[in-house]
């Protein structure tokens, strides 16, 4: 029995053409899958009996479930747990800010990339999520965002996995977000974020899809980075930011580079000096993120005089910074965070 959800609207009306389905049902059925919440064909009731019980018995409709839910004390931020069907987990994070509602999605059950900082990577990589998996994370908090009267404005593909591992789904969900029998999501309102796969972000620059990149940089030399993150041992620092140029040279969109302060690692005056030098002349800025700390990995967040010197020192050589509004920290929002308690568990 073939699985629907994640079809592009042309591939269900192909996959309908097999049992003699006209082509224009595939328009019905996609918008009761990705607009109206439907999980079986029962409940599309503009179909006839006759036809519902044909597509039940070749096609599935198959979204994961929600196997945990965490609300934070001031009700800006919902993180859930959702379960597929092989028993792989995910995370996906609502945020939900003045200008809108943003969706922080998974791209991989797991994540192979090591970084010091990271609770995703602990359990090493279980496998990529297929682009309906991808899709449902946001389509599952569109439904929860509708019946408040809202939607979601914005993504960021930004939580557990390295997106660019699993390029081909991630823009097959990505293109299916866009399409408007969907949630019609703008291209401008996704942001991408990579620990620099230098070929995945050469390969996003051709694609034609005006969506925002951000570097997981968090160091401002090769011999810390790779200490850090061990990806930098096979794509230097200096390759990544080459090719972060010319992302931004070829899409006229300013780069994000990502940098976590680590207290005693990474956040001193020097190291903002550095970075401030690195970044110098181009079309970029830097979002500081204070850890949200990871009891796994004995590192901790700098005090506020720390955090506010490197931000200084940064604006003061003329780098635009920003420092990352916290989030969910008392909901474990960081990534990994709640699937690693889950695992843990036993459950």
């Amino acid at each position: 029995m073939k699985n629907i959800f994640g079809l592009t609207k042309e591939a269900l009306a192909d996959a309908l053409k097999e049992y003699d389905i006209p082509r224009f049902r595939a328009d019905q059925i996609v918008r009761w899958m990705y607009q109206r919440g439907a999980a079986s064909f029962d409940a599309m009731d503009n179909l006839s009996k006759a036809l519902r019980t044909q597509l039940a018995a070749h096609f599935s409709i198959e979204r994961p479930k929600v196997v945990s839910r965490l609300h934070s004390a001031d009700g800006a931020t919902i993180k859930l747990l959702y379960e597929f069907t092989d028993g792989q987990t995910a995370e996906t994070v609502l945020m939900c800010h003045p200008y809108g509602n943003s969706v922080c999605v998974s791209t991989q059950a797991g994540c192979r990339m090591g970084c010091a900082f990271c609770a995703s990577t602990l359990h090493g990589l279980q496998r990529n999520l297929t682009a309906g998996e991808i899709a449902a994370q946001v389509i599952g908090m569109a439904d929860f965002l509708r019946q408040e009267g809202a939607r979601v404005d914005t993504i960021v593909v930004m939580g557990s996995g390295e997106p660019l591992e699993n390029y081909d789904n991630v823009i097959a969900a990505l293109r299916l977000l866009h399409e408007e029998y969907t949630i019609g999501l703008g291209y401008r309102g996704v942001t991408l974020s990579t620990s620099g796969i230098v070929p995945g972000i050469e390969r996003l620059a051709k694609e034609g899809i005006p969506i925002s990149l951000s570097i997981s940089l968090h160091a401002p030399t090769e011999e810390l980075r790779s200490k850090i993150m061990p990806v930098n041992c096979i794509y230097p620092l200096s390759d990544v930011l080459r090719a972060a140029r010319a992302y931004a040279e070829r899409t006229k969109r300013r780069v994000t580079y990502e940098y976590i302060l680590i207290r005693d690692l990474n956040d001193s005056a020097r190291e903002a000096e550095q970075l401030a030098k690195l970044l110098r002349g181009q079309l970029a800025s830097v979002n500081l993120i204070p850890i949200n700390p990871v009891a796994e990995r004995n590192l901790f967040r700098p005090d506020k005089a720390a955090i506010h010197r490197f931000q200084k020192t940064l604006e003061d050589r003329r780098i635009a910074v920003t420092l990352r509004r916290e989030m969910g920290t008392d909901i474990q929002a960081a990534c990994g965070q709640l699937r690693n308690r889950l695992m843990e568990a036993g459950l």
